[in-house]
């Protein structure tokens, strides 16, 4: 993985030491909280419902142990000893206390980390596949274009105040693992017939522009369909610089690209990024070969060891343990290199907030990665966790550990492994709750062998529009909405992410929370029904469309309201109690 040099280190401590002395002034009241506004949003600090929310940035997912460990420290000792896997492979602390924040700041600069550009109005967190490096499918290794993109981001001085966020993903394998086309940018590497110099095979990036969820869900449109590698950071340059001068600051929700791309249509937009560009194609910019080979070099391959395709240990315990051979099947993935595999660690344990990870587990995922997985680790945009270099033989062995930690739920790609945002429980953002909904799932959908039965199908909650669960791109989605200060919740199906990235249609009115697991269970009850051997949830959606899944969820809706308003207070109550439960039950353990 990418390690600072003295540079680097030199601009992370610089920039606390600058963050302090703009608290410090803030204190002593000669900077206002409008103006400190900006500086700390642009250092990951949000005010949130109860108090500050601290966002770390965890570039394009990869962590190192050492830096791990820290964060759990970090939990444990300003917090509340648990964090929180966003969508951007970032971590969330959500109880740090305001004046404390530089001094998290400077923990995090021991181990090369900050929360530089995590919120604001700026380039956000470069993401890519979590299987990044070893996935079988990959063209090339993903990792250095995201380093390059990151230092070419960071500090940007033309981009440091955009009209809004700005996100940029990465994809380099066959199937697209990061959701570039959801993105205000998504790059997809590639390799070309011919190229300018008449080379063939010359390795460049398609270029989507304009993607993103939130208020107005839109898929990204392909602008260039090949571009060499070396010109990427001035095309780049190219697209946010149309973007930062039309893009709307009169209005926030109309301020992102996808909206301008909408406004001008594909071909003009691409024509201007196309002259803006020919002012800036073969300068400064340009990415040479030298600077890449540079950055690469922080990514060569381990020393891995030289092991058969198979191993007959790991084979033994497939047939002799069937819980083992459950946990295989969901998480242990292919690895380009024989005898390894990559494994995903599930944070979707029951009664636990999907996402969330204790100091604790933390520790331990460390401790596994320096024993197993040559001391580094990735988080997924799913909010999970994956060691990528584990050999076949020690698999087991691994499992055995993560059982014990709460971290081996063989539940990857099933109902209950959950994409999630926070939600109102500590959103200032969020129309409703999303803890209490997650958890409501998990009780209904309890059994793993019927979990298993229903197979692949991906549900993802988000309690505003902002999407931070990403429920548009799910075969099943939910959405937090407010209706006179109550909440309800919107369902939409048909979703999904990948190659072929589509946005769920919503089946019609919106639904009290009691209502939700009963509605997810219908619409389950249809694909089972109607579902031909071979296929998944949405292949079955794709086949007979939405009037079934939305004739069955409103079946019999006022007899379930009738018996639910009879109950309601009180079932509100529980769930809002089993909500700072399972909040309390991570912060304690």
């Amino acid at each position: 993985m990418y390690r600072y040099d003295s540079v680097d280190q030199q601009i992370i401590d610089e920039r606390v030491v600058q963050y302090r002395g703009q608290i410090e002034r803030h204190q002593a009241g000669s900077l206002s909280d409008d103006e400190l506004r900006p500086l700390r949003l642009q250092n990951g600090l949000y005010i949130q419902r109860h108090g500050p929310m601290l966002r770390v940035a965890i570039p394009y997912g990869m962590l190192a142990a050492a830096q791990l460990r820290k964060l759990a420290e970090i939990s444990r000792r300003y917090d509340r000893s648990f964090g929180h896997f966003t969508t951007r492979q970032n971590m969330q602390l959500n109880w740090p206390k305001f004046e404390e924040t530089p001094e998290i700041l400077g923990e995090l600069a021991s181990v090369e980390m900050h929360a530089v550009q995590t919120s604001g109005n700026c380039v956000r967190n470069i993401t890519s596949d979590q299987f990044a490096g070893i996935a079988p499918d990959e063209l090339t290794d993903p990792r250095p274009y995201c380093e390059v993109l990151r230092q070419w981001s960071t500090f940007h001085p033309e981009f440091a105040y955009l009209p809004r966020k700005f996100k940029i993903a990465v994809n380099a394998a066959a199937e697209d693992r990061a959701v570039i086309r959801a993105h205000d940018v998504g790059l997809e590497i590639i390799r070309n017939e011919s190229s300018e110099n008449g080379e063939i095979g010359e390795i460049g990036v398609k270029v989507f522009v304009g993607g993103g969820l939130g208020r107005t869900p839109v898929i990204g449109k392909l602008i260039r369909e090949y571009l060499p590698r070396r010109h990427l950071l001035s095309y780049l340059d190219a697209v946010l610089r149309v973007y930062n001068r039309y893009g709307r600051r009169d209005n926030m929700y109309k301020a992102r690209i996808k909206i301008l791309v909408n406004a001008l249509g594909i071909e003009e937009f691409t024509r201007q990024v196309e002259d803006e560009w020919s002012h800036l194609k073969d300068g400064p910019t340009t990415l040479t070969d030298a600077e890449f080979d540079r950055v690469a070099r922080h990514f060569a391959p381990p020393a891995y060891d030289n092991l058969p395709a198979e191993d007959l240990s790991f084979v033994a315990h497939l047939k002799e343990d069937k819980a083992f051979a459950s946990w295989a099947k969901r998480c242990v993935h292919a690895h380009k290199v024989p005898g390894y595999a990559a494994i995903t660690l599930s944070l979707k344990a029951p009664g636990v907030p999907p996402g969330d990870i204790t100091d604790v587990q933390m520790e331990a995922v460390a401790d596994l990665a320096e024993r197993f997985s040559f001391g580094e680790l990735r988080v997924t945009h799913e909010q999970n966790v994956v060691l990528s270099d584990i050999r076949k033989r020690d698999l087991y062995a691994v499992w055995k550990i993560a059982r014990t930690h709460a971290l081996a739920t063989p539940n990857i790609g099933l109902l209950t492994d959950m994409i999630c945002c926070p939600g109102g429980d500590l959103c200032s953002l969020a129309n409703a709750r999303s803890i209490p909904i997650a958890d409501a799932v998990q009780k209904k959908f309890d059994d793993l062998d019927y979990l298993y039965d229903i197979g692949d199908i991906s549900l993802n909650i988000s309690g505003c529009m902002n999407s931070c669960g990403h429920h548009h791109v799910a075969n099943i989605g939910i959405l937090g909405v407010d209706k006179n200060n109550e909440e309800w919740y919107q369902i939409t199906v048909g979703g999904q992410q990948g190659n072929s990235t589509t946005i769920g249609k919503v089946i019609g009115p919106s639904f009290y929370a009691e209502e939700v697991p009963l509605v997810i269970e219908a619409l389950v009850n249809v694909y089972i029904e109607q579902r031909t051997p071979e296929e998944r949830f949405i292949d079955t959606f794709d086949r007979i469309g939405i009037e079934p899944f939305k004739q069955r969820a409103y079946a019999g809706r006022d007899k379930r309201r009738s018996a639910n308003s009879a109950a309601s207070s009180e079932t509100k109550t529980v769930a809002s109690t089993a909500a700072n439960e399972m909040i309390t039950k991570v912060a304690n353990a």
